[in-house]
């Protein structure tokens, strides 16, 4: 994938930049990537990216390369391909520029190229700009990305352990990336900046994506409800002081009001840390009902212990 996509780039910036018709021969003798000892190879090969090339809406026309039309080649017309000045305001291109800080992935600051190509982008301050850092590098998503597009074996290290997943969906929510994907037949959910090591198999089309998969609803809701420990329920109870703040927090059908206005929430757990990290912050006015084990983790915890 990532050489057709190489080939694709050398091909189209050849006929940008060559400003006029190019036959077959030259590009097979210029553009890198084409290198093929059999002229069917070749041939083929050449088809194939020219239909790509217009699948994606790139007006690839054969004219004539002289006076006499003797020989043709390919060209890619300037004025088809190239958009026209949009013609933003002023208000508008400080809004593009806005929006563009705003959004950050991997931590990378978006670049000035394209904004300055649209009429300049507004002059600011020193400083650091405003920006969400969706977090996590731009390499693993790019391989996690390529692994689900080509259904291909994830591999990666996560809580200390080696996974082996197939990969369905890259989710962003709660400011983190979360990776859906079925391990050992089941269905879960790792956040992508907790992995490491993330390795894309060879093989392409490794294993089918479930029947109904929607990635949408995929995701859990709740953090506890994403991760890898084995699945179990959880009975939650609060405090009236606490409850209605506790009850604005959790999905509507996990909860229900007990007589002397405390709250019980019923809530499915993938991730102990999590849930056990946000029932922290309510004090002594939260406790875990069951599991037992879940509730001595709870209980440890706020003594002070490990």
């Amino acid at each position: 994938m990532n050489k057709v996509v190489e080939r694709l780039l050398n091909l189209l910036a050849f006929l940008l930049t060559v400003g006029r018709p190019v036959t077959m021969d030259e590009i097979r003798r210029t553009v890198a990537g084409y290198d093929r000892d059999a002229d069917e190879a070749f041939r083929r090969m050449f088809e194939r990216d020219k239909e790509l090339l217009r699948a994606m809406g790139v007006p690839l026309e054969l004219r004539p390369t002289d006076a006499w039309e003797v020989e043709h080649g390919y060209v890619i017309p300037a004025e088809d391909y190239e958009l026209e000045d949009p013609g933003f305001t002023d208000e508008e291109r400080a809004a593009l520029w806005l929006a563009a800080q705003v959004v950050r992935l991997g931590g990378r600051p978006t670049g000035p190229e394209g904004l300055l190509k649209l009429g300049g982008a507004p002059v600011t301050g020193a400083g650091e700009p405003l920006a969400a850092d969706l977090g996590v590098g731009v390499d693993d998503l790019a391989v996690a990305f390529r692994a689900i597009a080509d259904r291909r074996i994830l591999e990666f290290e996560y809580r200390s352990r080696s996974r082996s997943v197939q990969p369905l969906a890259l989710i962003h929510r709660r400011g983190h990336w979360y990776l859906m994907a079925v391990e050992r037949g089941q269905e879960r959910a790792y956040r992508v900046d907790r992995g490491s090591g993330y390795r894309a198999g060879e093989k392409e089309d490794a294993f089918k994506r479930p029947a109904g998969f929607d990635a949408k609803s995929a995701i859990p809701e709740m953090p506890w409800e994403a991760g890898t420990d084995e699945p179990e329920t959880a009975v939650v109870r609060f405090d009236p002081d606490v409850a209605w703040w506790a009850e604005r927090q959790l999905p509507g059908g996990a909860v229900r009001r007990l007589d002397d206005g405390s709250l019980e929430a019923t809530l499915g757990v993938a991730n102990r840390d999590s849930l056990v990290g946000w029932l922290i912050t309510f004090g002594a006015s939260a406790e875990i009902v069951s599991p037992s084990a879940l509730r001595d983790r709870l209980v440890t915890l706020v003594q002070g212990g490990s």
